[in-house]
Formats: structure tokens, sequence, C-alpha cells
């Protein structure tokens, strides 16, 4: 795999993050939660919420194009998605590494996120990444004007 280039995100990157963000989320979730939930989770519902989390996110560039992105706030690591084709090359490792770096220099400690329960293979992923499962964490979760409650695990990690 060609080396990624990190950075922050801008508002020329937004349509890119929603139908990244929109494909990864429906590769993860169907079935892990409330099925209102996964319908409520249109590609035009990513495209409204990316270009409000612009300052939030980080991108990674491969060959010129979004390959994939983390979204950090405080010491909660939101999102991090690889596109497809990239899955596997390291650069979930690589986005959760920069996160992780985003945190500790937020003044944090301890970084954690959310992990729907039934998304095995994000679950395997954290935990050979040195992120330890805390419990369970019902996860609130807003979509179409309705709130969800979405069944996940904490993960947390010491980052300083």
């Amino acid at each position: 795999m060609p080396t990624p280039t990190l950075r922050p995100a801008t508002e020329a990157d937004a349509a890119d993050v929603a139908d990244l963000w929109h494909r990864g989320w429906h590769d993860a979730h169907p079935g892990h939660v409330p099925e209102g939930l996964s319908a409520a989770r249109t590609l035009e519902a990513f495209r409204e919420r990316a270009p409000l989390r612009v300052d939030d996110t980080t991108v990674a560039e491969v060959d010129g194009k979004v390959a994939g992105f983390v979204m950090v706030v405080g010491d909660e690591i939101e999102q991090v998605y690889v596109d497809a084709p990239h899955r596997g090359s390291g650069l979930a490792a690589t986005l959760l590494d920069e996160a992780e770096r985003q945190v500790a220099a937020g003044g944090h400690d301890e970084a954690w996120l959310a992990v729907v329960g039934g998304n095995a293979r994000a679950r395997r992923f954290y935990a050979a990444r040195g992120w330890a499962d805390g419990g369970d964490l019902p996860y609130e979760v807003s979509a179409g004007g309705t709130t969800y409650l979405s069944p996940c695990r904490r993960y947390v990690k010491r980052v300083a």
C-alpha cells in the first residue's frame, strides 16, 4: 500500500467522508443495532452530518483520495472508518494511532470509544491494538428525529 497522508479534513472532503462513512457504517452495523436506526442511516443523512464534523475529522489520503478517517472529540474517538479496498493494509492502525495521539495532546490520560457489541471484526482490532473492553455501554443515538439505544461496548486505553 502506498504511504497514506494524514491531514485535517476540509470542507472539500465532506462528501467523500460522508460516502465512506455511509458504506462503512452499513458494512458493520446492520443486524447489530435497532432496525429503525439502520433505516435512518441513509446516504443523505451522512451527507448532512459530515460537513458538521469537519473540525473533528482527520482524513487519510492514499493516491490523492480519501481512504479513511477518524473523528475525535475530547477523550472520545467517535469514528474510525477505512474504505473497504484499504482494509487489512494497516491504515486503520495508522488512523487509530493518530486519534490516540490527538486525545493525549488534548490533555487526556485515557481515550475511549464505543463499538457495537456485534461488530466482532472491530472488537478484535481494538483488542489487538491494546484497547480493553470496559463493559456494556448503552449508547444513545439520534437519527431521523428518533433516539435509539444502541447496544455498545465501551473500550478504553491509556494514552498518556
